[in-house]
């Protein structure tokens, strides 16, 4: 012990002489002498120093000293610049498969001050942007601070905004059924249709907070045909077809859905049918004037749509308005598309007609026609008046005059009628668009009654 107190002491005692031998004695002396210097020459320093020129001379050292100081500090606050960066990225560090964070901003602003050289060498250097250390930080609301990595320390930054709050929800998932929505579609090709979408898999998987997962309440798939290179009839694969959420308003939800695309297998094809045109006149012609025919430049035309409409239609209506008509007259008719379907093989038909004096004749049809009877009943006339009727049919002399009765039904609509006996209203079917049938008896009557 003793020793290492000795060699302590040792050690001071070498410092202590170091200092006085290179730096305290030299300095005395140097005083010293400066002191001997003006005790010695105190009357040629009194009246050096109270010469005018040398009062100028000292006058012009400390202005000209007081002017470089002055002028460097102007020069720092003159090189003073400030520069803006928007939207920078913000970069948030937390378990991002434990939690949701809302309420930071995407991007900020970041306003660099200082100068020009600097600044231009900050831009120039990597940085690690802005970021938001959120790690350790419980579910609820935090008022944190966002961090600018700057690594010339010579500049200042602001950056706006500079602190946020934010809520940090636990994040949950779900399973949820995938549909289908298909965008653009009238830009495909008017002859074709998507007939089917197949998914590649049914089910994803949403992850976010809890209220915001209640307010999925649907996840589509969406098959933009804008997407198809050339589409024709056929089978193709779209890939990566986007997946969003939507509320039960249509509007997007913003959660995390796994995977975030799928592939959809679409089946286009091109369905079509060859139909007949029909021409039905519409309104009233002229006073003692009948159509004695009805000629199109076009007999049959091919339809293409949905194969449940092409289904169902044998043949296009085209209705032309005939109300006043007193001579022959040529009609040009654009066609209209029924529902379902998307596309005629003609735009545009002609259509002429021609116009006669029209005669009126009487038939006399045997058997009226009891129709839409529900099941369960049976129906029969109250007397034999009530099984025929007498018809007028008005037209072009050379249609009427060929005309046979055989060729006309009289019937009666019996839907909606249950037990019991009830006068009903005569029709006539119109078989023949050129003429005009008129039943003379309006109505007959029969009696209803259940089947035994």
């Amino acid at each position: 012990m003793k020793r290492i107190s000795k060699s302590i002491k040792s050690i001071f005692r070498h410092i202590g002489s170091f200092f006085d031998k290179w730096l305290i004695t030299p300095i005395t002396k140097l005083f010293l002498k400066v002191a001997d210097f003006f005790k010695d020459n105190a009357k040629s320093v009194d009246r050096i120093a109270g010469r005018k020129s040398t009062l100028i001379i000292v006058s012009l050292i400390l202005a000209f000293g007081v002017f470089v100081l002055i002028d460097q500090e102007s020069s720092v606050m003159i090189d003073q610049y400030a520069e803006v960066l928007y939207d920078e990225p913000v970069t948030a560090v937390y378990n991002e498969e434990l939690y949701v964070v809302e309420g930071l901003p995407k991007t900020v602003d970041i306003t660099l001050i200082g100068q020009r050289r600097h600044i231009f060498l900050a831009k120039q250097s990597p940085s690690k942007g802005v970021t938001v250390d959120l790690t350790g930080l419980k579910p609820g609301n935090h008022k944190v601070t966002l961090e600018y990595s700057q690594r010339l320390k010579s500049l200042d930054y602001r950056l706006d905004p500079s602190e946020v709050t934010v809520t940090i929800y636990e994040k949950v998932s779900e399973t949820r059924t995938l549909t289908v929505d298909i965008l653009h579609q009238d830009n495909l090709d008017s002859k074709l249709y998507i007939d089917d979408v197949e998914l590649d898999r049914t089910n994803v998987i949403i992850k976010g907070a809890k209220y915001k997962l209640e307010q999925v309440a649907t996840v589509r798939a969406l098959v933009d045909v804008d997407q198809i290179s050339n589409p024709q009839a056929g089978e193709l694969t779209l890939k990566e077809v986007p997946l969003v959420a939507y509320d039960a308003e249509g509007k997007t939800v913003d959660v995390e859905i796994v995977p975030k695309t799928v592939d959809a297998k679409l089946t286009i094809t091109s369905p079509s049918k060859e139909i007949p045109i029909t021409i039905v006149p519409t309104g009233d012609l002229a006073f003692g004037k009948a159509i004695t025919s009805i000629e199109t430049n076009v007999s049959n035309v091919t339809v293409y749509g949905e194969q449940s409409a092409i289904d169902k239609i044998n043949e296009l209506e085209v209705e032309i308005d005939v109300k006043g008509l007193e001579a022959d007259k040529e009609f040009n008719v654009t066609l209209k598309k029924p529902n379902g379907i998307t596309e005629i093989s003609e735009k545009t038909i002609t259509v002429s007609v021609k116009v006669d004096n029209s005669i009126s004749k009487e038939f006399t049809v045997d058997r009226i026609q009891f129709r839409n009877l529900a099941d369960g009943y049976t129906v029969q006339a109250l007397s034999q008046a009530d099984t025929k009727v007498t018809v007028v049919v008005s037209g072009s002399a050379d249609i009427v005059n060929n005309l046979d009765a055989s060729s006309i039904t009289a019937y009666v609509n019996l839907d909606g009628y249950s037990v019991g006996e009830h006068e009903v209203d005569v029709k006539v079917e119109k078989s023949n668009v050129l003429l005009t049938y008129t039943p003379k008896t309006k109505q007959v009557q029969v009696r209803i009654s259940e089947s035994s």
